[in-house]
């Protein structure tokens, strides 16, 4: 039997990489999903690539109307949410001399507050016994030059999991973060680095893993089938480390 049968889920940011991905399997797995992101044309692609039970819907985890909307079009469509990944996210990196406070805010306001208003909009959409995944980061865990903002939000969304899985323990729902470390993703290529500075950065985090490679979007789809199926069912408030030993070692 597929492991999310008549579930519907939704993968905020799950028109790229890893949340494209987790929206693959669990469409593979056989819930019915929704995935949303910024993007109009990508959203389109992947819900051309993908096929089946699933929808795309332009929203952005920064603007609280519209993530209240895109909850109140899936739950028309598909009925009310089993499996909730958030996973919008943006990496802006810069030396802490440069960063601006545009940047620090658009990090925040995606990253932190962005999965923080994600979950809260979305309660009255969700059933109970629900499972609920933020994409955090094996960065969160480890010192990395230019990228303190965007660990520190990694590390908060973290937090939040533990606060929202105490909270919400009344209506069974589960919240857990999945950490990936360093994936083969297109987020590197939206950072505001140039190409040689994003193949520089690649061939560094690949010689500094113990795996001594880059991660693959499979791999870490793997992960959130885990924490959206009853597999997972004991689990709550906790932290996948899926990061070929990153933050390990």
């Amino acid at each position: 039997m597929k492991k999310l049968e008549n579930k519907v889920a939704v993968v905020t940011g799950g028109n790229s990489g890893i949340g494209l991905a987790a929206a693959k399997l669990y469409v593979a797995q056989g819930a019915k999903v929704a995935i949303t992101g910024r993007n109009k044309t990508t959203i389109d692609a992947a819900v051309n690539d993908i096929g089946g039970d699933i929808i795309g819907i332009v929203s952005d985890v920064s603007d609280l109307g519209s993530i209240t909307k895109s909850y109140e079009q899936i739950t028309e469509t598909f009925g009310k949410i089993d499996v909730l990944v958030v996973n919008a996210g943006v990496f802006i990196g810069a030396p802490l001399a440069d960063f601006t406070e545009e940047m620090f805010d658009t990090t925040s306001d995606i990253n932190f507050k962005g999965a923080f208003f994600s979950v809260q909009k979305a309660l009255p959409f969700l059933n109970d016994g629900a499972s609920v995944i933020i994409t955090s980061s094996a960065v969160s865990n480890k010192a990395m030059a230019t990228a303190s903002a965007y660990a520190a939000t990694k590390a908060a969304v973290t937090s939040l999991a533990r606060g929202f899985s105490a909270e919400l323990a009344d209506r069974q729902i589960r919240v857990n973060v999945l950490s990936p470390g360093p994936i083969e993703t297109p987020i590197f290529g939206r950072s505001g680095m140039s190409a040689e500075q994003v193949d520089g950065m690649k061939a560094y985090m690949a010689d500094i893993v113990p795996a001594k490679r880059l991660g693959n979007v499979e791999e870490i789809a793997e992960g959130y089938l885990y924490l959206a199926s009853d597999d997972s069912k004991y689990m709550i408030g906790g932290d996948l480390v899926l990061d070929g030993g990153y933050s390990r070692f």
